[in-house]
């Protein structure tokens, strides 16, 4: 099975610029808690989480509506592509401890979202899956996995990554 069969392919997104208030207020929209921030052009230049601005508005004294989402950062950015794997992408996942991924074409441009409920809906059980099929027992190493509790020293608040966006 591929992304494309059970990836999500209307996502709310913003821009760099959007207020974090903006950003909370699409995602309650999208019933989602997770926002790609997009360049003009659709290229995918980061994520933006719930997580993400509640870190934030508890470290920084200013009102949602006045902070773009560029102070954010995404260290890294992991996406996955419409004819990957899912074992594939579940492997993104599971390497460095996301749960979702944008799904994204060759020049960047977003054309959905994976997440990992997305995957555990198509999962099957180890007795009727198919060599390329995600198993049951390859959804709990990989939650395992990216539900363990990160070293202190991994752990930065928002108010200390560099930008991302800018």
């Amino acid at each position: 099975m591929k992304v494309e069969d059970v990836c999500t392919r209307s996502v709310k997104s913003c821009a760099k610029n959007t207020s974090l208030a903006d950003a909370a207020n699409l995602m309650e929209e999208g019933d989602c808690g997770i926002l790609p921030v997009l360049d003009d052009a659709g290229k995918v230049l980061g994520v933006v989480t719930d997580r993400d601005i509640c870190l934030t508005l508890a470290l920084i004294s200013q009102p949602a509506a006045d902070i773009p989402v560029r102070v954010l950062s995404t260290r890294t950015l992991h996406t996955c592509r419409l004819t990957d794997g899912l074992r594939e992408a579940l492997g993104t996942m599971r390497t460095n401890r996301v749960r979702r991924l944008p799904v994204v074409d060759g020049a960047g441009v977003l054309q959905g979202m994976l997440s990992f409920c997305d995957i555990a809906r198509a999962a099957k059980p180890e007795r009727l899956a198919g060599p390329t099929d995600v198993t049951d027992e390859d959804l709990a190493l990989a939650l395992k996995t990216i539900a363990a509790r990160k070293p202190p020293q991994e752990t930065l608040s928002p108010a200390s990554q560099a930008t991302a966006f800018a």
